[in-house]
């Protein structure tokens, strides 16, 4: 091959390159401005959020709007109920999860088709249809305006995905290590816990990752199942600093990005598991 050619290839490929890492850095830019501009308006006071010509930096840079979402309202208890909702409900659907997600990926047994199809088919049904019969059930057994009212409804809705998942990952496991545990005389729950769910770490990861992402951004069904202010959410928490005829744009700025550091950090210490799931999901055996 003569130099020319050669070069010009490295040329071409240098040039694809630079347009997909300059694609990838304005898709960046364009995720992250609505990020900058919350935290831009978050460190400002009320009359310079409303001053025009708009100020993209504040001249005078304050706290008062992170003070004042502590103070002015009771956004510790807001955060420590959805902590407790967020965590319970994740524990909970995975764990029952990847007992259901076990059992249909190691046993043929009836309906097995029809229930995993039943799981299926719950995914398409709008959360807005069955609100009303939650809330006439938890109504009817005393547990509206309860946490454990509210962990009840996020933990049915995760369930079905969180059996899915499973099924997936155990699926992509081999059966021989389950005969291999069976010869040295474990029980299928010994065989569950001891050998098929570390290896299923990422999956089990990507399940606690989503019930705990639905819970702590859900604001319907927060909404309609609590309604007194010592149990609500930090998502309703966030929806009332709009007040009837004025929006306190630092305190609900400020509010929003404190609500969104828990999924952040959690985020970041697991997409290792996350990524690593995906890829071991893909490939069978």
């Amino acid at each position: 091959m003569s130099p020319a050619p050669a070069g010009s290839a490295r040329l071409e490929r240098r040039l694809d390159a630079v347009g997909a890492y300059s694609l990838l850095v304005l898709s960046a830019l364009f995720a992250l401005f609505p990020v900058a501009w919350m935290l831009s308006t978050s460190l400002k006071s009320e009359a310079e959020a409303f001053a025009l010509p708009v100020r993209w930096i504040p001249q005078r840079p304050t706290l008062q709007a992170y003070v004042d979402m502590w103070t002015l309202k009771p956004f510790g208890i807001y955060f420590w109920n959805s902590l407790v909702v967020s965590g319970v409900t994740a524990l909970l659907s995975t764990a029952i999860g990847a007992l259901a997600g076990y059992g249909f990926s190691r046993f043929q047994f009836r309906w097995r088709t029809a229930l995993l199809g039943g799981f299926l088919a719950t995914q398409m049904i709008s959360g807005v249809l069955v609100i009303g019969p939650y809330f006439q059930i938890l109504a009817a057994v005393e547990l509206y305006n309860t946490l454990t009212g509210l962990i009840i409804a996020y933990v049915t809705i995760c369930l079905p995905f969180a059996a899915w998942m499973s099924k997936g990952y155990f699926d992509s496991i081999p059966k021989e290590l389950d005969e291999a545990g069976l010869v040295d005389g474990a029980s299928r729950l010994q065989i569950f816990l001891r050998i098929i769910l570390p290896i299923a770490v990422p999956g089990t990861v990507a399940t606690l990752l989503f019930g705990f992402l639905l819970a702590w951004q859900d604001l319907l069904w927060a909404l309609c199942l609590i309604s007194i202010d010592e149990k609500r959410t930090v998502t309703l928490g966030v929806a009332f600093t709009v007040g009837e005829f004025i929006i306190q744009w630092p305190m609900l700025t400020a509010a929003s990005l404190i609500a969104s550091l828990p999924t952040i950090i959690l985020y970041l210490f697991l997409q290792r598991f996350y990524v690593e799931g995906l890829a071991r999901g893909a490939v069978k055996g």
